[in-house]
């Protein structure tokens, strides 16, 4: 009875079903059988794409229809290998097998079933995971734009509402353009200060302001994000398209700038940014401007005074909470030192987190990421980004700053920047 009992117990873990077949109900154990070989061929299939063809596994990813199906085939799976593992249990009869046998039976039972259902019901829970992101995050039903003259151009905005400050200014303006073949990907900065932002014609915006954002000290190029919420009239779609006005005012002025069609746009709300870094684990900067300050103020020299901490020079591990004052310190600072430290960050992001991370840490992810991004990309396009995004981690990033004292903020000459950004975003030529 004690050689039966193991045998019984091997046969469930190796084809479940069969132990059924053999000692218990045919027909239950006909169904493990069935749905124990289609499970096999499912999980070849799986490691094959993974291997050779990784497309249809990242459209199952970004699919919310498709994640539906594999929670329920794993939700499935793991009631099954559930009723087979206790009907062997049923059929071992233990009490009959040697005593010194029992413990040692009953606790390998038990370790199989962490080890056959667990697994199932955590890829069933990561499935409901990834479809609450998808449906919470990328809420837009539009089809993939193409890309234009062969790139994805994505516009970054850094927001801070903060207690100081009437609504969202965006403290961080990017652009990211991707090579939509290789993911070679460019970031042009923008920095918030840039007066005389233009227009195209086509814009909102032109009709008020033909020659540009020509205004005074009220015309920084950030200001138009609030200058579009307060003209909702001027983009009554917005909403409708997964933007709001304050996104497409800002969008706008980009286009202006750089001379770059936007297709999408992430705004990132830099408190929740804090939740993000530390569910990813952190990031690792090298700090080469000196002691940074946290928080506090300017006394009359100049100095940093009534500081929470500093960030110190030198290669630094960050939590969210030092990685966001590493990003947006001001004091003993300039805005332009700001924008390079903000790019060090977003670089980090992409090139720092492997997906086994970003897999372990999935729910505390996904949960800061629905809560931290805003975007208007819709669920279709998701696949050829992801695709993007693996290919931009084996690339080195480049990155054009529009600041001084190459660029003047005050007075840009948005002919020569033109001309530069396109040189930066160039697609290289085949081979």
């Amino acid at each position: 009875m004690t050689r039966r009992a193991w045998t019984l117990v091997l046969l469930n873990v190796v084809i479940p079903g069969s132990a059924q077949v053999l000692a218990g109900s045919r027909r239950l154990g006909r169904w493990g059988l069935a749905s124990t070989l289609v499970f096999w061929a499912v999980a070849l299939v799986t490691v094959a794409l993974a291997l050779f063809w990784r497309t249809p596994l990242f459209d199952v990813a970004t699919s919310v229809v498709a994640l539906t199906a594999v929670q329920i085939f794993l939700v499935y799976y793991a009631v099954l290998w559930l009723v087979l593992t206790l009907d062997t249990l049923r059929l071992i009869r233990i009490i009959r097998t040697a005593p010194s046998a029992r413990g040692l039976l009953a606790g390998v039972m038990v370790l199989l079933l962490v080890a056959t259902v667990g697994p199932a019901a955590w890829g069933a829970y990561l499935s409901g995971v990834q479809h609450g992101l998808l449906n919470s995050l990328f809420t837009s039903q539009q089809a993939a734009a193409a890309p234009v003259d062969g790139r994805y151009n994505i516009l970054l905005l850094g927001g801070d509402a903060g207690s100081d400050r009437t609504g969202l200014r965006p403290d961080s303006i990017s652009v990211a353009s991707i090579d939509a073949e290789t993911g070679a990907t460019t970031i042009v900065g923008i920095p918030r200060n840039l007066y005389n932002a233009p227009f195209s014609k086509g814009s909102p915006l032109y009709g008020a302001y033909p020659d540009g954002y020509t205004c005074g000290d009220d015309c920084l190029v950030s200001y138009l994000y609030t200058y579009g919420e307060e003209h909702p009239d001027l983009y009554p779609d917005a909403e409708a398209k997964g933007s709001n006005p304050g996104v497409e005012a800002m969008r706008d002025a980009v286009e202006g700038v750089t001379g770059l069609t936007l297709q999408y746009y992430v705004l990132i709300d830099m408190q929740g940014f804090v939740d993000l870094i530390d569910a990813l684990g952190g990031i690792t900067v090298d700090n080469t401007e000196g002691r940074l300050p946290i928080n506090g103020g300017v006394d009359a020299n100049g100095q940093p005074t009534n500081v929470d901490g500093w960030i110190e020079p030198g290669v630094q591990k960050l939590d969210g909470y030092h990685a966001l004052w590493y990003a947006r310190a001001r004091h003993g600072s300039d805005d332009y030192h700001r924008m390079a430290r903000q790019r060090e960050v977003q670089q980090a992001l992409l090139t720092q987190f492997q997906p086994a991370t970003v897999l372990t840490k999935f729910q505390s992810v996904a949960s800061a990421g629905a809560q931290t991004v805003d975007t208007d990309i819709p669920q279709g396009a998701l696949t050829a980004f992801v695709e993007l995004a693996l290919k931009a981690k084996d690339q080195q990033v480049t990155d054009l700053e529009i600041v001084p004292p190459t660029y003047s903020n005050v007075y840009p000459d948005y002919t020569v920047i033109h001309a530069d950004v396109a040189a930066a975003t160039a697609v290289a030529p085949a081979g």
